[in-house]
């Protein structure tokens, strides 16, 4: 085999592994992050306690997977997507008035003017609703500065 041949082969067998179905896969694996533990975000609003989506009624926004118990709440947040997603990205809303990213648990939340918040645990949310304006104006001037800050950084 010449080294033409060599490289030619070579380059070949680069491309049936980067174009292979199980590099597709993974890729798509890499990208399917299930935004709000699964519940359905529009069901945060009905007044009612939120339920959980299903894999029947599911939309994608910025790289993240939403479910929806029904048709027409996906398509509700897909008309509005701004409406229904939660505040700073879904991180604790307390911890972001503190200058910090916590994970935001879906089971500990609030609409307050029509914006879904969430809180890290009961306890932290109990902090949180002490002076819940005070609180939201601090961490909408904290996002700005720390929303694309990892939160091992913080």
């Amino acid at each position: 085999m010449t080294g033409i041949e060599r490289l030619a082969s070579g380059i070949l067998t680069a491309l049936a592994i980067a174009f292979s179905p199980a590099t597709a896969l993974a890729a798509d694996v890499a990208h399917s992050t299930t935004g709000v533990g699964g519940y359905d975000l529009v069901s945060y609003h009905t007044g009612e306690k939120p339920v959980r989506g299903n894999g029947n009624h599911v939309s994608v926004h910025d790289g993240v997977t939403y479910l929806f118990q029904n048709e027409a709440n996906k398509e509700a947040f897909e008309s509005d997507p701004a409406r229904y997603l939660p505040a700073y990205g879904g991180f604790c809303a307390y911890g972001v008035a503190v200058g910090k990213k916590f994970v935001g648990d879906p089971d500990v939340w609030e609409v307050v003017d029509g914006r879904l918040y969430l809180n890290l645990d009961n306890k932290i949310k109990g902090l949180w609703t002490k002076d819940v304006p005070g609180n939201i104006a601090k961490a909408d001037r904290n996002w700005v500065r720390i929303e694309a800050l990892p939160a091992s950084s913080l």
